[in-house]
């Protein structure tokens, strides 16, 4: 007995493997082989992975992509908030950010301009709205007096003139049934030619029958800054004075320089990396660390001699370096077309 049984086969193992192809069948007797998974080139798998999905939709053209912005990218510490060239004369708001004189306020004079505008339209539509409230009052008093001459003329009946036959008097009716007749028709097409002339319309968003009349807010009457969000007055703005690396340089030769400024107490060289500060008094710019070992020590402007405050010293606001330690949100997100079911 023990003979026959080791005369038996062994049962075969059926496994199913899949290498960037159709499954096939692959039969083995004794030992199982196994097959190392290739995860550059392997496609059959049965998970969507998340590199496969970056790859696709790298290739694909929709979708949004996170991409780092570069050095190019980015604004120096000394170029305007508005127009992105180096200041010729500098000014700094109370919030530290950096603007060309001449932009600043041309920026300023253009929100006056458009604020007057909006003022205007609001003051327009108050008024349409004060009057639509006075012709809906009157409408309502006619509405009511008419009603009421209605309530009371019923009560009284109608004088019948003796002189007059029956036959007039059908004749008159017939003829004041027509005429109503024909005014009702006149009535109609009237109707019609006014409503056939305001049909909406759904190729334009406010002529569509679901659209409503545009309500316009009280406008802000100050003009906020267009960084910080914040209000911006004319009179609080500090002019910037910075300390160049070579005074004999002219301002053409200094613009071709990578390091144009330097600190006005240290003459350390002035840059993105550099947190720098502005002192109100003399609007001298110098950095963050002269200000911790020096300035605070006395609170002096070391330029002009002034006592100064914590109002006084101004943190510029710049730009980042493309690393990530400099604190400043680096990544740009492209939005492209997206496919949606």
């Amino acid at each position: 007995m023990q003979e026959a049984l080791k005369s038996i086969r062994p049962l075969t193992r059926i496994q199913i493997h899949t290498h960037g192809s159709p499954a096939f069948l692959k039969k083995e007797s004794d030992q199982t082989t196994i097959m190392t998974r290739h995860g550059k080139n392997c496609t059959a798998g049965a998970v969507y992975t998340y590199h496969e999905k970056k790859k696709d939709t790298a290739a694909s053209g929709y979708g949004t992509q996170s991409v780092r912005l570069g050095k190019d990218a980015i604004k120096d510490f000394d170029c305007c908030c508005l127009s992105l060239q180096p200041c010729r004369d500098p000014v700094v708001t109370p919030d530290g950010y950096l603007y060309e004189k001449e932009a600043i306020l041309e920026y300023i004079l253009h929100q006056k301009a458009e604020i007057a505008r909006k003022m205007k339209a609001y003051e327009k539509q108050k008024q349409a709205q004060k009057n639509d409230s006075q012709l809906e009052s009157c409408s309502e008093e006619r509405e009511r007096a008419e009603k009421f001459k209605k309530s009371e003329g019923s009560i009284v009946s109608k004088p019948i003139n003796p002189f007059t036959t029956g036959q007039s008097r059908d004749s008159e009716g017939q003829n004041g049934s027509a005429g109503s007749a024909s005014t009702s028709s006149t009535g109609s097409s009237s109707a019609g030619s006014s409503s056939s002339s305001t049909l909406p319309s759904f190729w334009i968003p406010s002529l569509t029958p679901e659209a409503k009349p545009t309500v316009l807010k009280k406008p802000v009457k100050t003009v906020q800054c267009p960084m910080s969000g914040r209000p911006l007055k004319l009179n609080e703005l500090i002019t910037v004075r910075f300390t160049p690396l070579d005074p004999s340089l002219d301002r053409v030769a200094l613009l071709t320089r990578q390091d144009r400024y330097v600190c006005a107490v240290t003459k350390d060289t002035l840059g993105n990396s550099v947190p720098c500060a502005v002192l109100r008094p003399s609007g001298a710019v110098v950095t963050m660390e002269c200000v911790e070992r020096l300035i605070r020590k006395d609170m002096t402007d070391p330029v002009t001699g002034d006592k100064l405050t914590e109002k006084d010293i101004i943190p510029l606001q710049r730009g980042g370096t493309g690393f990530a330690g400099s604190g400043i949100d680096l990544n740009a997100k492209e939005a492209r077309p997206v496919m949606q079911v």
